[in-house]
């Protein structure tokens, strides 16, 4: 039987959405202010990590390998820990960082094989969602909104 691999098509229009923003926002508009004391390129660099993670574990396992059991983390911890170097890093370095990873992680997503996805699914599903295109459009909305909002409020001041 095969494996049911709809998040596919969802990862490679949010990936593309992705490069769509990279490529159009200008250094000043990633260094924007977002909510909680991020920044818009800090945020990119958040789903960059989180792309990582599912690059990780694919990496761990192998083409062919086992996947190991999955033990959930605080992720409220892991975000705020790793807040303060998304926020170091350059907005265009962590912009392009984002990218780059979501296109591995994408590439590495796809990839699995239906018995490896199989493997996964029996241990109680992998440590991270296939659909990385989830993750990605929760952050790229918040972005997008947030970017609205300001340039609404600098009209409204003028």
């Amino acid at each position: 039987m095969s494996e049911d691999r709809s998040y596919v098509a969802e990862n490679d229009a949010e990936r593309e959405r992705l490069r769509s923003l990279v490529t159009r926002l200008s250094d000043k508009e990633l260094g924007r202010p977002m909510p909680a004391g991020w920044t818009v390129a800090a945020v990119l660099a958040h789903v960059g990590f989180w792309d990582a993670r599912a690059i990780h574990f694919i990496d761990k396992w192998g083409p062919s390998g086992e996947p190991s059991t999955y033990e959930s983390e605080d992720t409220d911890a892991v975000n705020n820990s790793a807040k303060p170097l998304c926020l170091a890093l350059p907005p265009r370095a962590a912009a392009e960082l984002a990218l780059r990873l979501a296109e591995e992680s994408d590439r590495k997503v796809k990839g699995l094989s239906d018995a490896m996805l199989a493997k996964i699914r029996a241990k109680g599903g992998p440590p991270f969602n296939l659909s990385r295109a989830i993750h990605r459009k929760e952050h790229l909305d918040d972005i997008e909104h947030t970017l609205l909002e300001q340039k609404r409020a600098r009209s409204v001041s003028q």
